[in-house]
């Protein structure tokens, strides 16, 4: 059983898969060492274990819309691009999505993936219930006072079983794409840019003096759609573009600026394409937003040991929040996101010179990426780690939750 990139083959001795609330309580109860498998995107070992890994493909897939109290309730092993479609034929949306709609609702809060904006949190900022097996098998509610420990859980607390997330009416948005952003006017107009439309990306492969392109999301009502030639000095698009220039544009959401459903425009990626490229590796750090005019020109300064293997850098932005281990805790944040070639031993040789140029920068990697597990102390990155770790032994004293790699991170 591989990840979706092919980079990580789990190693569980048994594979469950419930089709129901009480089978999934006796599979946890009856294992010593468990773990919880979502869509496989994640490029480390976080999702293994040497006990049971749980697969959800048989679970219930019965997504339920509360438009009284503006919620919806998602099982797990449901992903995004299943339940977009549902609230939207409800008139009901997500506040914001991430670049692929391929992630599961619950994989991905559980690790703060995000997607883009200012002003929108990362996707864990929706979750207002959770509802997971504990290690004695027992089915609990989580407490609202307890969410702020529990949204980013890494699975270590209980497997989750369903997920209620806050929704908003539905709205449409705009998409615009630019090109050849110089890297000037991306470090003297960082605020403005990042801050155009509802969802931004600044796109790089880092080989010049030039941002290779900028996508632009704007939400219709709220946000002027761009349409100017020229824009920062960055041309409009006038042909369609996947994020990594080599890779189908096809496969790309809509763009020229015709409006479209949220779900349809607020990923990257649609659907019932490969999401990204496929065979790849994917690394991301989180920094304070102030600190990333001095954070892009450290990377500058070592681009060219970049090149061989950089399919393409996308930075984003997302809004603090209080969730204890999400990477945008208590601080607004510009995010790095690097997608390589799949070649692991130059990739592992090539992070070390990436994370000590943003060391200084106190910066966060994300839990389901690869990085350099011994160039980080999370106690001293995350104000809130000891007090998580206290937390979490609560729930899962015999540690049935935790497995080699959440160990190595302090666990």
């Amino acid at each position: 059983m591989k990840n979706w990139s092919g980079n990580i083959e789990y190693g569980p001795s048994i594979i469950a898969r419930p089709s129901n609330l009480s089978e999934l309580q006796k599979v946890v109860s009856d294992s010593s060492k468990v773990r919880a498998y979502g869509s496989g995107h994640s490029f480390n070992t976080l999702a293994d274990t040497e006990g049971t890994m749980i697969a959800f493909s048989d679970f219930d897939k019965n997504i339920e819309i509360d438009s009284s109290n503006m919620v919806v309730r998602v099982p797990a092993g449901v992903r995004y691009g299943e339940v977009a479609p549902a609230l939207y034929a409800k008139g009901f949306a997500l506040k914001n999505m991430g670049s692929l709609p391929h992630i599961t609702v619950v994989g991905a809060t559980s690790t703060g993936t995000h997607g883009s904006g200012v002003g929108n949190k990362n996707l864990s900022g929706s979750i207002c219930g959770i509802e997971l097996i504990t290690a004695s098998g027992d089915s609990v509610v989580l407490d609202q006072s307890e969410l702020p420990a529990a949204r980013v859980g890494l699975g270590s607390l209980g497997i989750i079983h369903h997920l209620t997330l806050d929704i908003v009416p539905t709205y449409e948005v705009a998409q615009t794409v630019y090109f050849d952003l110089p890297f000037e006017q991306l470090l003297t107009n960082l605020d403005e840019i990042v801050s155009s439309g509802y969802s931004v990306s600044v796109l790089s492969m880092w080989g010049d003096e030039f941002a290779d392109q900028v996508w632009v999301k704007s939400k219709i009502g709220t946000n002027p759609v761009l349409t100017q030639k020229e824009w920062f000095g960055a041309k409009i698009a006038t042909k369609k573009s996947n994020p990594i220039r080599e890779a189908d544009s096809a496969a790309a959401t809509e763009q020229f600026g015709l409006p479209g459903p949220w779900f349809e425009r607020l990923p990257h990626f649609k659907l019932d394409f490969t999401p990204s490229f496929g065979e790849e590796l994917q690394t991301e750090y989180f920094i304070d937003r102030k600190d990333a005019p001095a954070a892009l020109n450290a990377i500058y300064k070592i681009r060219n040991q970049l090149t061989d293997l950089i399919m393409v850098c996308e930075m984003r932005t997302v809004a603090q929040d209080e969730n204890w281990l999400s990477e945008a805790y208590g601080r607004e944040t510009f995010v790095f996101h690097f997608t390589w070639r799949p070649n692991i031993p130059a990739v592992e040789q090539l992070l070390p010179k990436i994370e000590a140029c943003l060391e200084p920068f106190k910066a966060r990697p994300h839990w389901g990426k690869v990085f350099t597990n011994t160039a980080f102390d999370f106690s001293s990155l995350y104000p809130k780690f000891n007090d998580f770790r206290t937390y979490r032994e609560r729930w899962d004293p015999s540690r049935k939750f935790i497995n080699k790699l959440l160990g190595t991170w302090g666990f």
